[in-house]
C-alpha cells in the first residue's frame, strides 16, 4: 500500500523562472507538489509561450495576490515585423504578410507613439470575458466581439536591437498592458504587420529575474532546499505604505475590527510594533484603519 503524500502549511512567495511551454497553472500545480503545499496561486499569468518570472504564492500569501498582480511589470519582447497573426503571437495563423521597408528612424517614430498612457484594445486571444465566456474561446469559435479601448501606461520602452526583421524590446508597463497587442499595433503604425515571436518577464514590482529559480533546478533539490527559496508573505506588499499597532490596536485588527488610529491613503501594510505581518488595511470612515486582507493566527 503506498505512502500518502502529507501537505504542509507553507506561507510564502517562490519566484520561478517559467520555461515556454507549459502554461501557469501547470507550472503551479508541479510546484505544489514539490513542496508539498497545501494552498496555492499565483500573481499575474504568463502565456505558454512565454517565459520568465512567475511569483508563486502558498498558503497566506495567497492573500495578497492582487498587490502583485497590480505591480509594474517588465518584458523583453521579440517583435517580428511584416507578419501578423490572428493571436498577435508566433503560435497564431498568418493573416498577412507584407515587405518590411521601414529605416531606423521611422521605427524610433513609431515606437514613441506607445510610451506614456496609451488607449489599447484587449485581442481576442485573451481571458477578458463576455457574457461570461472568456474571449479565447469566442476567437476559437470564429467569432469577434466588440471590445472597448482601455487605458494603460507603457512606462519605459526600449529598443534593444534590431536584426532586420526582428526588433528586441525592453517594455515596462502597468498591469493589464497586452504585449501582443502592442506587437500588433506597432506593426499597424508601420503599415507592415507585426506578430510577437518571444516574450520573456522580467520583473513584478520588486521582484526580478535574477532572484527566481528554474523548475528544472528546484526539481534537482531536496525538500529543505526547495523550501528556502520561499521569501516571506509581506514580500509582495514592500511598495505599500507601513502602519505599525500596539498590542490592543493589533487585536482588534486581527478580529476584523477598525482601530482608531490615522490610516493613509489607499491600501497600507499592518503589523504588530517590532512583530509580524498582521495583514492590508485600508481607511476607513473618519480617523480609523479597517482591516482588508487578515493573517490567519498561526
Amino acid at each position: 500500500m503506498g505512502s500518502r503524500q502529507v501537505r504542509h502549511k507553507l506561507d510564502g512567495v517562490l519566484l520561478l523562472d517559467k520555461p515556454v511551454g507549459p502554461s501557469s497553472s501547470a507550472v503551479l500545480q508541479a510546484v505544489k507538489r514539490l513542496l508539498q503545499a497545501d494552498k496555492a496561486g499565483h500573481a499575474g499569468t504568463l502565456d505558454p509561450l512565454a517565459s520568465g518570472l512567475l511569483p508563486l504564492l502558498f498558503g497566506e500569501a495567497t492573500k495578497f495576490a492582487q498587490f502583485g498582480l497590480d505591480s509594474v511589470k517588465e518584458y523583453v519582447a521579440g517583435i517580428r515585423l511584416g507578419v501578423s497573426t490572428d493571436t498577435g503571437d508566433a503560435e497564431g495563423a498568418v493573416l498577412e504578410r507584407h515587405a518590411v521597408e521601414v529605416d531606423d528612424a521611422r521605427l524610433a517614430r513609431a515606437l514613441e507613439r506607445f510610451r506614456g498612457e496609451i488607449g489599447q484594445v484587449p485581442p481576442m486571444y485573451s481571458a477578458l470575458k463576455h457574457g461570461g465566456q472568456p474571449l479565447y474561446e469566442l476567437a476559437r469559435a470564429g467569432q469577434t466581439v466588440e471590445r472597448a479601448s482601455r487605458q494603460v501606461t507603457v512606462h519605459e520602452l526600449e529598443l534593444l536591437e534590431r536584426t532586420q526583421d526582428l526588433v528586441r524590446v525592453r517594455v515596462r508597463c502597468s498591469k493589464g498592458t497586452y504585449v501582443r497587442q502592442l506587437a500588433a499595433d506597432l506593426g499597424t503604425e508601420l503599415g507592415t504587420g507585426a506578430h510577437l515571436e518571444a516574450l520573456r518577464r522580467t520583473a513584478v514590482g520588486s521582484y526580478r529575474l535574477g532572484q527566481a529559480v528554474a523548475l528544472d533546478d528546484l526539481q534537482a533539490l531536496g525538500e529543505e532546499a526547495r523550501r528556502a527559496w520561499l521569501l516571506p508573505p509581506d514580500s509582495l506588499l514592500e511598495a505599500l505604505p507601513r502602519v505599525d499597532l500596539d498590542e490592543a490596536q493589533a487585536e482588534r485588527f486581527l478580529h476584523g475590527q477598525a482601530v482608531a488610529r490615522e490610516a493613509p491613503d489607499g491600501p497600507c501594510r499592518v503589523y504588530r510594533k517590532d512583530g509580524p505581518l498582521l495583514g492590508v488595511g485600508g481607511a476607513g470612515p473618519g480617523n480609523e484603519l479597517r482591516p482588508v486582507r487578515v493573517i490567519a493566527r498561526g
